[in-house]
């Protein structure tokens, strides 16, 4: 009896102080909810919204009458910032331009802290600069007539294939008949577009097998990060216990295909490395790298660190951008007007003597605005990338402590009524005035903002543009059984938003010996 008594007290007692602790957070930390333990708010979270953690963040800042939501999620403080103008200081604040070192970037990078998305400090603004700074002059990040070439012939390449048929079996996994099969299809132009920036050489119609599995791995990797709910990010014991179940073998597997892609192409490079004669980025890295270990005896440079820059880079070329148009014909096949309207101007500004190419861009307003519109209203990136606060601060008058999580919820600018008006709507027309594209009206951020804006955002727009318009000048997309499409396929969240992989039948609308090989 003396022991179930003592039980009973011990039970009580313990209660008193989870309860105690749930509710415990300094001062002036951001409102949220409680902190249960060892997942903290984890719960919670998941209740709000499991497959959605914007929309659950944006329940809880509704709930706590809070602009900033605060929380103890697994080991980490948490700030998730739900106020439009309040986004734009946090992605501009000095002091949170930090990253988080969790296992998502660890598992990618050797178990290492390297690459550009997942690294802050010193290292990761010498790593960032030198790289803008020298891919550039191969055409990333500014516009390159060599480089706009190169997209354009993989373009001819993917429409040849579908008007003529594959040539090579693998590209049945792309084309079949009428059909053709997205998100994987666009990886082609992209892929060796950005390829193309590093080694000035790209992947033949013979090898696209290369380019579906660097795509296909891609997508896994972006996926795996919501297995279970996330919960790997919090408690990386879980790669040990429950691999296939917490995402770890998917995040694993999808950026090793990567990696040792790149990996085999850098030692290539080096084995025929000469010093006198700069072939391209990689000989130029790799001179870097030698010089300082000659001058220092040792370097911020490394084969590992420049196999995680391009991994860096190719990710979204492989999995983003691709996503982003996918996304975009998912709604020409919700919205039929929409098609209608952008052949209507490509007929109209190009014809069909030739592929569209950027000039082209200025003159065609309405395709311009629907790709800006879907990265609006899709917000593929939903809570961005992790950042952390390098040093204490302040958010509209919280305290930010050192090292404390914090991310923007991009779906509360994308979708805040004041700014857009009707945001639920895909409405291209919003960025147009009197027949020309404002880009002064187009107020999203789907590249982020501050030192942190994607390095990529210049190759990412033009290349769209480029691929999209070429696609839509040579096809009419309906769905793959001829019925109309009544609703969007289920969104898929992980690192980027994305919708189950899908065929489309194509139709051409015209033919001629300049777009087609």
């Amino acid at each position: 009896m003396i022991g179930v008594v003592i039980l009973f007290v011990g039970l009580v007692l313990l209660s008193v102080m989870a309860y105690k602790n749930a509710y415990k957070r300094n001062s002036n930390f951001p409102p949220g909810p409680p902190s249960l333990p060892v997942y903290g708010a984890y719960w919670i979270l998941l209740a709000h919204g499991y497959n959605n953690f914007a929309g659950a963040f944006k329940k809880l800042g509704e709930k706590y009458k809070t602009k900033l939501v605060g929380m103890k999620l697994g080991p980490f403080n948490l700030v998730v910032v739900n106020e439009s103008a309040l986004i734009k200081e946090m992605l501009n604040s000095e002091p949170l331009d930090g990253r988080v070192d969790f296992i998502l970037g660890r598992l990618r990078s050797y178990w290492k802290s390297l690459g550009i998305f997942f690294t802050d400090g010193y290292f990761w603004h010498v790593q960032r600069r030198f790289s803008l700074r020298y891919m550039r002059d191969y055409g990333f990040g500014r516009r390159d007539e060599v480089l706009e070439q190169v997209v354009e012939s993989e373009m001819k390449e993917i429409i040849d294939m579908t008007l003529h048929g594959p040539k090579y079996p693998i590209e049945e996994e792309l084309v079949k008949g009428d059909l053709i099969y997205l998100p994987h299809y666009f990886a082609v132009p992209f892929i060796n577009g950005i390829l193309h920036v590093f080694t000035r050489m790209t992947v033949p119609r013979p090898q696209y097998h290369t380019l579906i599995e660097l795509a296909r791995n891609g997508l896994k990797f972006q996926r795996g990060s919501n297995d279970l709910g996330g919960a790997l990010g919090i408690t990386p014991w879980l790669k040990d216990v429950l691999p296939n179940f917490s995402g770890y073998n998917d995040l694993k597997n999808g950026t090793q295909y990567m990696l040792d892609f790149f990996l085999n192409l850098i030692k290539e490079a080096m084995d025929t490395h000469d010093p006198t004669h700069d072939r391209h980025f990689f000989d130029l890295y790799i001179k870097e790298m030698n010089r300082e270990i000659h001058e220092k005896g040792k370097s911020t440079y490394s084969v590992d660190q420049l196999t995680l820059v391009c991994t860096d880079y190719m990710f979204p070329s492989a999995t983003a951008t691709t996503m982003l148009l996918t996304l975009l014909i998912e709604r020409m096949l919700l919205q039929p007007e929409v098609q209608d309207r952008i052949h209507e101007e490509i007929d109209r500004v190009v014809g069909s003597g030739r592929l569209p190419n950027l000039d082209d861009r200025k003159n065609m307003p309405y395709t311009e605005a629907c790709i800006r519109e879907m990265m609006r209203h899709e917000t593929l990136v939903p809570l961005g990338v992790p950042h952390r606060a390098m040093s204490d601060t302040k958010i509209a008058g919280y305290d930010i402590p050192e090292n404390c999580v914090v991310n923007a919820n991009y779906i509360m600018l994308h979708m805040d009524k004041d700014i857009w008006g009707d945001p639920e709507n895909f409405r291209p027309e919003r960025y147009i005035a009197d027949g020309k594209l404002n880009v002064a009206l187009d107020k999203s951020l789907p590249f982020g903002a501050g030192k942190r804006l994607c390095a990529g955002e210049t190759y990412a727009r033009q290349s769209m543009f480029q691929v999209f318009a070429a696609f839509m000048q040579a096809f009419h997309v309906s769905t793959a059984d001829g019925k109309p499409l009544k609703k969007p396929a289920c969104r898929i969240q992980g690192i980027i938003t994305t919708i189950p992989e899908f065929w489309i039948r194509v139709t051409p609308r015209r033919t001629s010996s300049k777009t087609s090989n």
